[in-house]
C-alpha cells in the first residue's frame, strides 16, 4: 500500500484497516477500478455513503491516464446533438442504440463543465473579445470540431485531477494493488435471489484473498487489450471485470467488435506507446521491409484511409510476407518540421536509438479498444441486482459495431454520473450484506508450475493475434475456438487446485474474455465494422442489424 505523502493520516487509515483479520470489510458502493469512469462515480456519491475503491496496481495506472486524444462534447454555437448524434451513428455502422447515443451526446456539455469546476486544465486559446476560449479539435468520424483537450495528454490530466480530488473525500477509501477475483452473488451462497452482495478481492502485496461486503458492486475495469499480443493497452487491460460478470451471470454483447490501432511503435522496451494518426496526416508513408509504399493497393486515399482501412492492409502485408511489422517514414519531411509537429513521438522513439527525422519507424498495428462488454442500461444496471457496469467494460449501445474517436471518455463520464444517481436513490433501502463467507484456502496448494501459466499467457496472446485479429476466416476462427477449449480446461484445473496469484487470476480472466470475442465472431456472418470476415465480405441488414447478445449458462431474467 503506497503512502500518499499528502495526506498521510488517510494513509495510515488504510494500512490499519488491511492489517485487521480476515473478517469482511464492509462499504456502501464496492467501485472496482480506478479510470476516469469509477472515480467520476465516486466523486459523485454523496458524502455519507462509504465507497471502496480498488485500484488495480496504483491510483493513477489506468486506461485513461494513457488516453492520448480527448473527449468530444457539443459546446461550440456552430455544431449541434443532432449533428454529434448522427455521427456517432454513422460511426457505429447500424449497430448504435440511438436513445443511448442521444442521451450520452445530451449530457457530454454538463460533464465537461463538472470537470472544468474540478480544476482539469483543458487547452485554450486567447480570443481578445471573449477572452480565452476551449480550443477544439477534430477527429475522425466527426462533422465539427467537438473534442476538448489537454494538450496531447488529456487523459492524463483527467485521471491526476480525479485522483486528487478521490484523496481529499473522507468517505473515499482508496485500495491499491487489489484485483478483483469474483464476485458474490445471494445464488451463489444458495440464497434466494441473485443480488450481488460484495467482491472476493485479492490484495497482491499481502498475496491473500479479503472479502468485500457491499450494498451496490461497481465494475469499472476497463478493457481487454492484453488478450492480443500487440496492444496499445497498459498491462492491467485483462478483461477482469467483463469475465467476473459473465462467470456470475449478466450477458455480455459485441465482444466482436475490437478496435485496433494501425500504428504504434514495435520495439521490445516500448510497450502501450502509439504513432499517432497525424504522423500520416502530415504526409507519413507506409512501407514494407524493402521501402516499397503497398497502401495505393488497398484505398485510392493511400495512407488517409480510414483506420480500419489502414489497420487490414498493414496486417495483410505482415501476413503475405511473412514480417513482424512494417515501417511508416516521415523522413523525407525537413528535420524541423517532424521535430516540431511530433515532439513526443521524436522524444519518445530516439529513447530506443530511432531517429525519426532520418530512418522509418517501426510499427504494428495493436488492439486499442473493447466496444462489446457487459450489458448494461441507460442506468447503467446490469443483469445481476446490485450490479452496475461503466466504461469500456460496458456495453451500452453507444459505440455500435465502432468506436467514433474521443466517445470513449465521454462515455465514462455520463455513465458514472448516471450510476451515482440510480445508487443513491437506492440507497437508503439497501441493507449491507451480513455474514459473507471468507475466501477458502483450505484445500489448495502452492503452485508448482508457474511455468505453465506464463507459456498459456503467451500461446493465447499470440493465436488470438493470428486467428483472431484484425481480419478472420471461419477456418482461422475454429482453430482459435479449438486453442482456446483446450486452454480453459488447464487454467481451470490449476485454478481449483492451487492458490491464486496475480498471473493466474488475469490469465483466467484473458481466456474467458477470449471466448467470448471467439464466440461472438463466429455467429457474426458479415463484414460490418471492426469485425471483417473473408468468408463473409460484405454487410447483412437482413439477417444481423442487432448486437451479438451471448447468455451464460447462470443467466436469470431481472424481475
Amino acid at each position: 500500500m503506497r503512502v500518499y505523502p499528502d495526506y498521510p493520516d488517510k494513509a495510515a487509515l488504510q494500512q490499519t484497516e488491511l492489517s485487521l483479520t480476515r473478517q469482511p470489510i464492509h462499504h456502501d458502493v464496492l467501485i472496482i477500478g480506478s479510470g476516469a469512469a469509477g472515480l467520476s462515480l465516486a466523486l459523485r456519491l454523496p458524502s455519507h455513503l462509504s465507497v471502496a475503491l480498488l485500484a488495480k496496481r496504483q491510483l493513477e495506472e489506468s486506461n485513461t491516464f494513457y488516453a492520448q486524444g480527448g473527449i468530444s462534447a457539443v459546446i461550440h454555437e456552430r455544431d449541434s446533438v443532432e449533428s454529434h448524434v448522427i455521427d456517432t451513428l454513422n460511426a457505429g455502422a447500424g449497430l448504435c442504440d440511438e436513445a443511448v447515443v442521444r442521451l450520452v451526446v445530451e449530457r457530454g456539455p454538463e460533464n465537461i463543465d463538472w470537470l472544468n469546476n474540478l480544476g482539469v486544465e483543458f487547452t485554450r486559446f486567447p480570443n481578445p473579445a471573449t477572452g480565452p476560449e476551449f480550443h477544439l479539435t477534430r477527429e475522425g468520424g466527426h462533422s465539427h470540431r467537438r473534442v476538448i483537450h489537454a494538450a496531447d495528454h488529456t487523459g492524463r490530466a483527467v485521471q491526476q485531477r480525479l485522483d486528487r480530488m478521490a484523496l481529499q473525500r473522507p468517505n473515499i477509501r482508496i485500495y491499491e494493488n487489489h484485483l478483483a477475483l469474483d464476485l458474490i452473488t445471494e445464488s451463489k451462497l444458495e440464497r434466494p435471489g441473485n443480488r450481488v452482495l460484495g467482491a472476493y478481492v485479492y490484495d497482491i502485496d499481502s498475496e491473500r484473498v479479503e472479502t468485500f461486503a457491499a450494498r451496490f458492486v461497481v465494475i469499472a475495469t476497463g478493457g481487454a487489450g492484453k488478450v492480443y499480443l500487440y496492444t496499445s493497452n497498459p498491462d492491467l487491460a485483462t478483461g477482469d471485470g467483463i469475465a467476473m460478470a459473465w462467470r456470475a451471470g449478466c450477458r455480455v454483447a459485441n465482444m466482436e467488435f475490437v478496435q485496433f490501432h494501425p500504428t504504434c511503435l514495435y520495439h521490445p522496451m516500448a510497450k502501450s506507446f502509439l504513432i499517432t494518426e497525424a504522423v500520416r496526416g502530415e504526409g507519413g508513408h507506409l512501407l514494407l521491409a524493402d521501402g516499397e509504399r503497398f497502401m495505393h493497393r488497398f484505398d485510392e486515399r493511400a495512407e488517409l484511409a480510414p483506420r480500419d482501412i489502414v489497420a487490414r492492409a498493414i496486417d495483410h502485408e505482415m501476413k503475405r510476407t511473412g514480417a513482424d511489422h512494417l515501417w511508416l517514414d516521415i523522413s523525407h519531411k525537413p528535420a524541423d518540421f517532424v521535430r516540431e509537429h511530433f515532439p513526443t513521438i521524436y522524444s519518445k522513439c530516439l529513447e530506443f536509438g530511432i531517429d525519426i527525422t532520418r530512418s522509418p519507424i517501426p510499427v504494428v498495428p495493436a488492439a486499442h479498444y473493447t466496444c462489446g462488454g457487459v450489458v448494461s442500461d441507460h442506468k447503467a444496471r446490469t443483469d445481476l441486482p446490485g450490479l452496475y457496469c461503466i466504461g469500456e467494460a460496458a456495453y451500452t449501445g453507444l459505440h455500435g459495431a465502432n468506436r467514433m474517436a474521443s466517445n470513449s471518455l465521454l462515455e465514462c463520464l455520463v455513465f458514472g454520473q448516471l450510476a451515482a444517481e440510480d445508487i443513491q436513490s437506492l440507497a437508503e433501502h439497501t441493507p449491507i450484506p451480513e455474514n459473507l463467507p471468507i475466501w477458502d484456502e483450505s484445500r489448495v496448494s502452492d503452485p508448482n508450475e508457474e511455468v505453465m501459466v506464463a507459456h498459456n499467457w503467451d500461446e493465447l496472446r499470440r493465436f488470438m493475434w493470428d486467428y483472431v485479429g484484425i481480419v478472420r476466416s471461419n477456418r482461422r476462427l475454429e482453430r482459435a475456438k479449438h486453442r482456446i477449449d483446450m486452454l480453459r480446461l488447464e487454467i481451470r484445473e490449476y485454478y481449483g487446485n492451487f492458490r491464486v496469484s496475480n498471473d493466474l487470476l488475469e490469465l483466467r480472466n484473458l481466456v474467458d474474455v477470449a471466448d467470448l470475442i471467439i464466440r461472438s465472431a463466429r455467429r457474426r456472418h458479415e463484414s460490418r465494422g471492426l469485425h471483417y470476415s473473408l468468408d463473409f465480405p460484405f454487410i447483412d441488414d437482413a439477417q444481423q442489424n442487432g448486437p451479438t447478445l451471448l447468455y451464460p449458462n447462470n443467466y436469470r431474467k431481472r424481475d
